[in-house]
C-alpha cells in the first residue's frame, strides 16, 4: 500500500470470537490512491474486521483504529427501510455532504438499473433490488474512504462491471477502498492483498 498519509490506519488488532483467535497482531495503512482486498476462508474475521474499522463494533477486540476521512461503510446486509421508496432512502440516509437533488439521486438509481423504481416502495422490491438501492449511495457520496462488504452480492455481470469501473475512478480520483468480496477484482489497476489467517483455537 502507498506511503501517503493514510486515511485509515489499524495498530496491532486482534479479535477473539467464540473461543476462537480470529486474528492478532494486524496493523496496516490505507492512503489515498489504494484499493484494497482482504482476503481469508468463511469465518477468518473479514466482516468483523470491516466493521471494527468502520467504527461500528467498539468492544471485544483490541488494537487501535485511526481514521483522518470521512467514511462510506455499506454492509452485507442492505440498510433500505421498507416504507420508504429508493428515492426517499437515498434522500434519507446518504454519507457525505448529505444535500442531493432529486435528480442526482434518479441518476444514480438509473445507474444501477433502478429506473423507473425510484417511486415504489421498498417492501416491493425483491432482495437484489435492495443491494442496488444500498450500491446506489456510492454514486452519490463524496466521502474519500469506502468500506464495503460484499459489494457485489446479489449483483449481475453488468452490475459487477460498473461498479468495477466507479471503484478505479474512485481511487484514481485520490479516494481509498477497503472491501471484502468472494470474487477476484478484474481491474485495470492494482489491487492490494489483506490476508487474514484461518481462524485458531484459544485454548
Amino acid at each position: 500500500m502507498s506511503k501517503q498519509t493514510p486515511l485509515l490506519a489499524a495498530a496491532n488488532l486482534s479479535l477473539i470470537r467464540g473461543g476462537r483467535q480470529l486474528f492478532s497482531g494486524l496493523s496496516f495503512e490505507v492512503a489515498a490512491g489504494d484499493l484494497v482486498q482482504i482476503e481469508g476462508c468463511n469465518g477468518a474475521g473479514k466482516t468483523s474486521l470491516i466493521r471494527i474499522l468502520a467504527g461500528l463494533s467498539r468492544y471485544g477486540f483490541e488494537g487501535e483504529v485511526r481514521r483522518s476521512a470521512a467514511i462510506l461503510y455499506l454492509g452485507h446486509h442492505s440498510a433500505v427501510k421498507d416504507m420508504l421508496s429508493p428515492r426517499e432512502n437515498l434522500a434519507w440516509s446518504v454519507s457525505g455532504r448529505g444535500q442531493y437533488s432529486i435528480e442526482e439521486i434518479d441518476q444514480a438509481l438509473e445507474t444501477v438499473g433502478l429506473y423507473g423504481y425510484e417511486d415504489v416502495p421498498s417492501h416491493a422490491l425483491s432482495a437484489g433490488q435492495h443491494r442496488r438501492v444500498n450500491l446506489a449511495r456510492l454514486f452519490l457520496s463524496d466521502c474519500p474512504l469506502w468500506l464495503l462488504d460484499e459489494p457485489f452480492t446479489a449483483i449481475d455481470k453488468a452490475g459487477v462491471h460498473s461498479l468495477e469501473k466507479l471503484f478505479v475512478t474512485h481511487v484514481r480520483g485520490g479516494g481509498a477502498i477497503l472491501l471484502t468480496s468472494h470474487q477476484a477484482l478484474a481491474l485495470d489497476y492494482p489491487v492490494h492483498s489483506l490476508a487474514l489467517s484461518t481462524a485458531e483455537a484459544v485454548v
